[in-house]
């Protein structure tokens, strides 16, 4: 079989289609959830953000396995409505990866920028979840969410939280690898998780924090770059094939549920890869 969109759409709407419950139709709503969710992905994959333009590019390009279409507006909102469903899905897609029970997890986050005029930030509906934190890597404020993902080496997410900018990166680790421990695993993050009382709370999670030495600290350990450099190269890949940082969101639910779409889709191009023996994140097959 050749890796390519349609083969992927495939994939998630038999996975999908098998274990979400089934809905009654209507009148007003004639395509399942699994069909739904399968659109949002190829939404992502497409790399067209605007639901307007993405229906007219379906209409085109993916007919023959969508004869029928939902409206911008149904889109828009079962989305939303499935956001739940999508996370779930993640979780599904991740488990069918060897990543899931790889014993080497990385830790780090990413800026999700949500505006820039200062008008944005006090009249968007986001202003309620949304802060202002620095990125290291830009040298620069912006206002917005940062993801926090704990990942296997080859991609595959195992856990992830998207929380505003300004809140503690240490904090939200804690709370977050609960889901992606199951004891016994090395957590390869950066600087900003160092500190006593984190690596002692993850120490009572039966894991270990393996992290680069600060300044004021003796070199010791390994060299860490080339393995904290993947999980820089899945941040990337999800902003550049992804679109990651082109959500397009306006409110709280919107947000969420399109970066669990963005997760949906990598994980599920990461299985899909593995079982087709190819290199895991070799996404760009599947992009049209």
């Amino acid at each position: 079989m050749h890796a390519d969109l349609d083969l992927l759409c495939i994939s998630v709407y038999c996975t999908a289609d098998d274990l979400l419950p089934e809905r009654p139709r209507n009148a007003r709503r004639r395509l399942s959830d699994a069909e739904i969710v399968t659109l949002c992905v190829a939404q992502v994959l497409m790399g067209i953000p605007s639901d307007r333009r993405f229906l007219r590019a379906a209409r085109r390009q993916l007919g023959h396995l969508f004869p029928l279409l939902p409206s911008q507006d149904a889109l828009h909102k079962r989305r939303a409505r499935l956001a739940e469903s999508i996370e779930w899905l993640v979780g599904v897609f991740a488990a069918q990866s060897p990543g899931a029970g790889d014993d080497l997890l990385l830790l780090d986050s990413t800026p999700v920028e949500c505006g820039r005029s200062l008008e944005t930030a006090r009249r968007s509906q986001l202003a309620e979840i949304a802060g202002y934190g620095y990125s290291r890597s830009h040298s620069r404020w912006f206002w917005g969410m940062r993801l926090h993902l704990a990942c296997a080496a080859d991609g595959t997410p195992r856990a992830a939280a998207l929380v505003g900018a300004d809140r503690p990166e240490r904090e939200t680790a804690l709370k977050l690898l609960p889901q992606a421990l199951s004891g016994g695993e090395t957590i390869v993050c950066d600087k900003g998780y160092a500190g006593r009382e984190f690596a002692a709370a993850i120490a009572k999670l039966g894991a270990t924090v393996l992290r680069p030495a600060r300044r004021n600290e003796p070199e010791q350990g390994p060299d860490l770059a080339p393995i904290r450099q993947r999980i820089e190269s899945v941040f990337f890949t999800c902003k550049d094939l992804l679109s990651l940082e082109r959500h397009g969101a306006r409110t709280p639910r919107n947000l969420f549920a399109r970066i669990a779409v963005r997760l949906l889709a990598l994980a599920a191009c990461i299985s899909l890869n593995h079982q087709l023996g190819r290199p895991s994140r070799a996404i760009a097959n599947y992009t049209a």
